[in-house]
């Protein structure tokens, strides 16, 4: 008896035009490689919570980074390097502290991965907080 798979065509059949249309349009390797790794980088629990704490604070050091999330110092500061190194977050030296904060692309990934869980959350200095404050 033959199985039936619902994950395969069960002929072969192309629409080349379509295809090489597609085939043409996709993105290079040089462009996918890195978004592949930034959303690796999202990949943790840990960095994933991290980021949802910059998208909703806008900037965070270290410290209060930590307090917002509960996990130690030292692992918030480990993440957030992984973070940047993966072109999600971008820091900045202010005194002694050091900021940190989602780039674009971090803003876009952490809303697409988080879906409705962020879209209620309004943006630090937006819109939505001058009206509310």
């Amino acid at each position: 008896m033959a199985v039936e798979r619902d994950d395969t065509c069960d002929l072969l059949c192309l629409d080349l035009p379509h295809a090489e249309k597609i085939r043409t349009d996709l993105p290079e390797l040089d462009v996918v490689e890195p978004a592949a790794a930034a959303a690796r980088a999202l990949g943790d629990p840990t960095r994933l919570t991290l980021a949802a704490a910059l998208y909703r604070g806008g900037e965070l050091c270290v410290c209060d980074a930590s307090w917002v999330s509960g996990y130690a110092q030292n692992l918030v500061s480990h993440h957030l390097r992984q973070l940047k190194i993966a072109g999600l977050v971008r820091s900045r030296r202010d005194g002694r502290l050091v900021m940190y904060a989602l780039t674009e692309q971090g803003r876009s990934l952490v809303a697409a991965v988080l879906g409705a869980h962020v879209a209620a959350i309004p943006v630090a200095g937006s819109v939505d907080e001058l009206v509310e404050g």
